[in-house]
């Protein structure tokens, strides 16, 4: 047991401390950005389910990769915030409210947005070059993808627990989220499995850009690199 807890400590004490102060002392108001997206994704989800709103929402949230191009890049910001029709609303939320928010506390609310964004983006122009490749191709997709309605934050969250996992150093923790992507792929070959891979790739870069610009800033000073 001592060791599970030495371990624990080891994996996600940085993680927990970085969380644990800020939330004390300002409760929700630490993650203001995480709840106003929590608030705005269900105010999405209850429009899109109304007569009078579902065409509305399809229309400035929805993705889908046989849209012109600079009509999917102008609806991703907002499509993170659309839950899929085809999955509980719930799960979205819970998914927003915890790594949003634990994110925004850590790195701030401008780089949550970025790090979430570029993990969506990254999905949702991996959609077309798949279909591109065609279904033959290991990276590809069949045709009928591009037809696929292409929202939630899945993709976001993804991509900021492994960002978060490598900036605290909890690389237990983003390897099993890795894994557990690689899995959802081998066991389900659809389009959302392959985004989130697509999402993993491009937080890998930004974390490899971070790592190699603080090691250059650390070289620059004598000092030992310190991520932020």
């Amino acid at each position: 047991m001592n060791r599970i807890a030495r371990w624990a400590r080891a994996e996600w004490g940085p993680l927990y401390l970085a969380v644990r102060g800020p939330l004390v002392r300002r409760r929700w108001r630490a993650a203001p950005m995480a709840v106003g997206a929590v608030c705005l994704t269900a105010v999405l989800q209850f429009t899109q389910n109304q007569s009078w709103g579902y065409r509305f929402v399809q229309d400035i949230g929805a993705v889908r990769a046989q849209d012109p191009l600079w009509l999917a890049l102008l609806r991703t910001p907002l499509s993170l915030f659309v839950p899929a029709l085809d999955l509980p609303v719930w799960g979205a939320l819970a998914q927003i409210l915890l790594v949003f928010g634990i994110a925004e506390i850590c790195l701030g609310w401008w780089r949550t947005l970025v790090i979430a964004y570029a993990a969506t983006l990254a999905g949702t122009l991996y959609a077309r070059l798949g279909i591109w490749l065609g279904p033959d191709s290991p990276f590809g997709l069949p045709g009928t993808d591009a037809r696929v309605v292409d929202t939630g934050p899945s993709a976001a969250v993804v991509g900021l627990a492994v960002f978060l996992g490598w900036r605290y150093r909890a690389y237990v923790t983003a390897g099993v989220v890795i894994a557990a992507m690689v899995v959802e792929v081998l066991l389900k070959d659809n389009l959302a499995g392959k985004e989130h891979l697509a999402a993993i790739a491009a937080v890998l870069v930004l974390c490899g850009i971070s790592e190699l610009r603080h090691r250059r800033a650390a070289t620059g000073s004598g000092l030992p690199p310190i991520r932020s």
